[in-house]
Protein backbone atom coordinates (compact mmCIF):
# COMPACT_ATOMS: atom_id res chain seq x y z
CA UNK A 1 0.00 0.00 0.00
CA UNK A 2 1.12 3.79 -0.65
CA UNK A 3 2.14 5.44 2.32
CA UNK A 4 0.71 8.52 1.04
CA UNK A 5 -2.80 7.40 1.98
CA UNK A 6 -1.19 7.24 6.04
CA UNK A 7 -1.87 10.66 6.79
CA UNK A 8 -5.72 9.86 6.06
CA UNK A 9 -5.90 8.16 9.46
CA UNK A 10 -6.19 11.46 11.09
CA UNK A 11 -9.21 12.20 8.79
CA UNK A 12 -10.85 9.04 10.05
CA UNK A 13 -10.98 10.67 13.52
CA UNK A 14 -11.28 14.31 12.73
CA UNK A 15 -14.41 15.56 14.03
CA UNK A 16 -17.14 13.76 16.19
CA UNK A 17 -14.74 11.14 16.40
CA UNK A 18 -11.70 12.22 18.44
CA UNK A 19 -15.04 14.20 20.15
CA UNK A 20 -16.49 11.02 20.96
CA UNK A 21 -13.46 9.57 22.41
CA UNK A 22 -11.99 12.65 24.07
CA UNK A 23 -16.18 12.33 26.17
CA UNK A 24 -15.25 8.95 26.77
CA UNK A 25 -12.12 9.11 29.14
CA UNK A 26 -14.62 11.69 31.38
CA UNK A 27 -16.76 8.74 32.08
CA UNK A 28 -16.95 6.93 34.83
CA UNK A 29 -15.85 3.66 33.45
CA UNK A 30 -13.44 5.79 31.14
CA UNK A 31 -10.60 3.10 30.19
CA UNK A 32 -13.59 -0.14 29.54
CA UNK A 33 -15.92 2.56 27.40
CA UNK A 34 -11.99 3.72 26.05
CA UNK A 35 -11.30 0.25 25.25
CA UNK A 36 -14.31 -1.28 23.93
CA UNK A 37 -14.90 2.01 21.40
CA UNK A 38 -11.37 1.37 20.57
CA UNK A 39 -12.18 -2.03 19.30
CA UNK A 40 -15.28 -0.51 17.16
CA UNK A 41 -13.10 1.66 15.43
CA UNK A 42 -10.92 -1.61 14.47
CA UNK A 43 -13.68 -3.69 13.31
CA UNK A 44 -15.24 -0.62 11.28
CA UNK A 45 -12.37 0.39 9.92
CA UNK A 46 -10.94 -3.36 8.92
CA UNK A 47 -15.02 -4.14 7.84
CA UNK A 48 -14.66 -1.01 5.64
CA UNK A 49 -11.51 -1.11 3.86
CA UNK A 50 -12.36 -4.50 3.21
CA UNK A 51 -15.48 -3.71 1.54
CA UNK A 52 -13.78 -0.89 -0.64
CA UNK A 53 -11.05 -3.13 -1.27
CA UNK A 54 -13.64 -5.80 -2.71
CA UNK A 55 -15.69 -3.05 -4.72
CA UNK A 56 -12.96 -1.68 -6.29
CA UNK A 57 -11.56 -5.21 -7.20
CA UNK A 58 -15.15 -6.03 -8.76
CA UNK A 59 -14.78 -3.01 -10.97
CA UNK A 60 -11.05 -4.08 -11.89
CA UNK A 61 -10.35 -1.88 -15.12
CA UNK A 62 -13.97 -0.68 -16.01
CA UNK A 63 -13.53 2.11 -14.63
CA UNK A 64 -10.28 4.43 -15.25
CA UNK A 65 -9.27 7.76 -13.24
CA UNK A 66 -6.69 8.80 -15.74
CA UNK A 67 -3.21 9.35 -15.82
CA UNK A 68 -2.12 11.39 -12.62
CA UNK A 69 -0.51 14.05 -15.05
CA UNK A 70 -3.69 14.69 -17.17
CA UNK A 71 -5.48 17.45 -15.47
CA UNK A 72 -8.28 16.55 -17.08
CA UNK A 73 -8.56 12.94 -16.02
CA UNK A 74 -12.15 12.15 -13.99
CA UNK A 75 -9.90 11.18 -11.13
CA UNK A 76 -8.79 15.32 -10.75
CA UNK A 77 -12.33 16.33 -11.79
CA UNK A 78 -13.67 14.22 -8.64
CA UNK A 79 -10.67 15.82 -6.99
CA UNK A 80 -11.57 19.29 -7.91
CA UNK A 81 -15.26 18.96 -6.83
CA UNK A 82 -14.07 17.54 -3.47
CA UNK A 83 -12.10 20.39 -2.93
CA UNK A 84 -15.35 22.69 -3.68
CA UNK A 85 -17.87 21.20 -1.61
CA UNK A 86 -15.22 21.17 1.65
CA UNK A 87 -14.62 24.85 0.30
CA UNK A 88 -18.55 25.34 0.93
CA UNK A 89 -18.59 23.37 4.09
CA UNK A 90 -15.75 26.09 5.62
CA UNK A 91 -18.09 29.10 4.58
CA UNK A 92 -21.02 27.32 5.72
CA UNK A 93 -19.83 26.65 9.20
CA UNK A 94 -17.90 30.19 9.22
CA UNK A 95 -21.42 32.05 8.47
CA UNK A 96 -23.83 29.97 11.11
CA UNK A 97 -20.53 29.88 13.63
CA UNK A 98 -22.68 31.36 16.21
CA UNK A 99 -25.78 28.69 15.79
CA UNK A 100 -23.70 25.41 15.60
CA UNK A 101 -23.36 22.84 17.72
CA UNK A 102 -21.99 19.49 18.28
CA UNK A 103 -24.41 16.61 18.10
CA UNK A 104 -26.83 15.87 20.70
CA UNK A 105 -25.94 12.00 21.07
CA UNK A 106 -22.51 13.28 21.71
CA UNK A 107 -23.27 14.96 25.14
CA UNK A 108 -25.37 11.68 25.88
CA UNK A 109 -22.41 9.52 25.92
CA UNK A 110 -21.46 11.03 29.34
CA UNK A 111 -23.34 7.95 30.85
CA UNK A 112 -22.35 5.52 28.15
CA UNK A 113 -20.68 1.86 29.21
CA UNK A 114 -18.38 0.12 27.35
CA UNK A 115 -21.34 -1.91 25.20
CA UNK A 116 -22.76 1.38 24.03
CA UNK A 117 -19.28 3.00 23.86
CA UNK A 118 -18.74 0.07 21.02
CA UNK A 119 -21.31 0.26 19.06
CA UNK A 120 -20.41 4.03 18.70
CA UNK A 121 -17.24 3.08 17.43
CA UNK A 122 -18.69 0.59 14.90
CA UNK A 123 -21.34 2.60 13.85
CA UNK A 124 -19.16 6.25 13.51
CA UNK A 125 -16.57 4.98 11.10
CA UNK A 126 -18.93 2.96 9.01
CA UNK A 127 -21.70 5.72 8.51
CA UNK A 128 -19.69 8.77 8.32
CA UNK A 129 -19.81 10.17 5.15
CA UNK A 130 -15.91 11.53 5.20
CA UNK A 131 -14.69 8.04 6.81
CA UNK A 132 -16.56 6.07 3.88
CA UNK A 133 -14.47 8.47 1.40
CA UNK A 134 -11.42 7.55 3.38
CA UNK A 135 -11.83 3.97 3.36
CA UNK A 136 -12.90 4.46 -0.43
CA UNK A 137 -9.81 6.13 -1.26
CA UNK A 138 -7.51 3.18 1.03
CA UNK A 139 -9.56 0.86 -1.31
CA UNK A 140 -8.53 1.93 -4.33
CA UNK A 141 -5.04 2.59 -3.34
CA UNK A 142 -5.24 -1.05 -2.43
CA UNK A 143 -6.06 -1.55 -6.00
CA UNK A 144 -4.26 -0.03 -7.76
CA UNK A 145 -0.84 -1.59 -6.23
CA UNK A 146 -2.39 -4.89 -6.44
CA UNK A 147 -2.31 -5.09 -2.53
CA UNK A 148 -4.06 -7.89 -0.16
CA UNK A 149 -6.42 -6.65 2.53
CA UNK A 150 -3.14 -7.10 4.91
CA UNK A 151 -1.26 -4.19 3.33
CA UNK A 152 -4.05 -2.19 5.22
CA UNK A 153 -2.81 -3.16 8.21
CA UNK A 154 -0.55 -0.48 9.00
CA UNK A 155 -2.83 2.61 8.33
CA UNK A 156 -6.01 0.56 10.41
CA UNK A 157 -3.26 0.62 13.03
CA UNK A 158 -2.88 3.93 12.42
CA UNK A 159 -6.43 5.18 12.77
CA UNK A 160 -6.98 2.99 16.05
CA UNK A 161 -3.87 4.99 17.42
CA UNK A 162 -5.45 8.48 16.99
CA UNK A 163 -8.43 7.38 18.53
CA UNK A 164 -6.43 5.86 21.32
CA UNK A 165 -4.89 9.64 22.01
CA UNK A 166 -7.24 10.55 24.83
CA UNK A 167 -7.23 7.26 26.26
CA UNK A 168 -3.35 7.27 26.54
CA UNK A 169 -3.05 10.48 27.75
CA UNK A 170 -5.48 9.72 30.70
CA UNK A 171 -3.19 6.52 31.17
CA UNK A 172 0.19 8.52 31.09
CA UNK A 173 -1.02 11.52 32.83
CA UNK A 174 -3.84 10.09 34.94
CA UNK A 175 -4.49 13.22 37.65
CA UNK A 176 -3.90 15.77 35.50
CA UNK A 177 -5.74 14.44 32.64
CA UNK A 178 -8.66 13.97 34.97
CA UNK A 179 -8.42 17.89 35.21
CA UNK A 180 -7.69 19.09 32.00
CA UNK A 181 -9.78 16.81 29.43
CA UNK A 182 -13.34 18.08 30.85
CA UNK A 183 -11.94 21.41 29.93
CA UNK A 184 -10.64 20.19 26.70
CA UNK A 185 -14.37 18.43 25.92
CA UNK A 186 -16.24 21.39 26.91
CA UNK A 187 -14.13 23.55 24.70
CA UNK A 188 -14.63 21.38 21.90
CA UNK A 189 -18.31 21.51 22.45
CA UNK A 190 -18.52 25.44 22.19
CA UNK A 191 -16.14 25.43 19.11
CA UNK A 192 -17.40 22.63 17.22
CA UNK A 193 -18.04 25.01 13.92
CA UNK A 194 -14.10 25.66 14.26
CA UNK A 195 -13.08 21.97 14.39
CA UNK A 196 -15.39 21.49 11.46
CA UNK A 197 -13.06 23.81 9.55
CA UNK A 198 -9.74 22.48 10.77
CA UNK A 199 -11.27 18.98 9.55
CA UNK A 200 -12.44 20.27 6.13
CA UNK A 201 -8.97 21.84 5.81
CA UNK A 202 -6.92 18.99 6.44
CA UNK A 203 -9.23 17.23 3.82
CA UNK A 204 -8.47 19.89 1.51
CA UNK A 205 -4.36 19.45 2.06
CA UNK A 206 -4.75 15.84 1.73
CA UNK A 207 -6.46 15.45 -1.47
CA UNK A 208 -4.22 18.51 -3.42
CA UNK A 209 -1.13 16.99 -1.71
Amino acid sequence: MNLQVLPLAITMMAGPQIMTAIVLVTTPKAVRSSLAFLAGVAISASVGVAIARGVFSLLGHGVSLGKSSDNSSVGHIVQYVLVALLLAAIVRNYVKRATIEPPKWLGSLMEAGPGRAFKTGLLLILLMPSDIVVMLTVGANLEQNHAGFGSAAVFIAATVLVAALPLLMLLVFRQRAERVMPGVREWMNSHSWLINIICCLIFILLILK
